[in-house]
C-alpha cells in the first residue's frame, strides 16, 4: 500500500528538531497544498496542536503526520526529504502527481489540478 506522504528518515530527523527548537513537540506535522505559485499549486508543511475531522493520520518515525482528505489525491505517493548541500540543506519533494512545476521547484500542477497560477 503507498502512504498518501512518506518522509525520509532524514527528513523526519530534521522535522524532530525543528519541532524541539520551536517547543512544538507532540504536534502533528501538517503537509498541505495551497494553491498560488508560477504553476498553480505549493506544498505547505506546518506544525498543528490539533488534527481535523477529515484528515488522514499517518505516523512515520516517531512523527504524527495529517493530510487533509482534499490534499490527499494531489499528494498520493509524495515523498518528502531532506538534502544537505554545500550551499546549505532544505526540504525536497518528489510528487509523481505533478506534471509541471516551477523553476524553483516550490510550484506545480497536476492532471487533475491546476491552481491559480500567480506571477513569479
Amino acid at each position: 500500500m503507498v502512504q498518501i506522504v512518506e518522509l525520509t528518515e532524514a527528513a523526519a530527523f530534521h522535522v524532530k528538531e525543528m519541532m524541539q527548537h520551536n517547543e512544538e513537540e507532540g504536534s502533528f506535522l501538517r503537509v498541505a497544498v495551497r494553491g498560488g505559485g508560477c504553476s498553480g499549486l505549493s506544498y505547505g508543511m506546518g506544525f498543528e496542536k490539533e488534527r481535523q475531522e477529515d484528515d488522514f493520520l499517518l505516523d512515520q518515525h516517531g512523527l504524527q503526520i495529517v493530510v487533509s482528505k482534499d490534499d490527499a489525491g494531489i499528494l498520493n505517493g509524495t515523498t518528502v526529504d531532506y538534502k544537505q548541500s554545500l550551499m546549505g540543506g532544505g526540504f525536497t519533494i518528489n510528487n509523481p502527481n505533478a506534471i509541471a512545476s516551477c523553476g524553483c521547484g516550490t510550484s506545480f500542477r497536476t492532471a487533475k489540478a491546476a491552481g491559480t497560477p500567480e506571477n513569479c
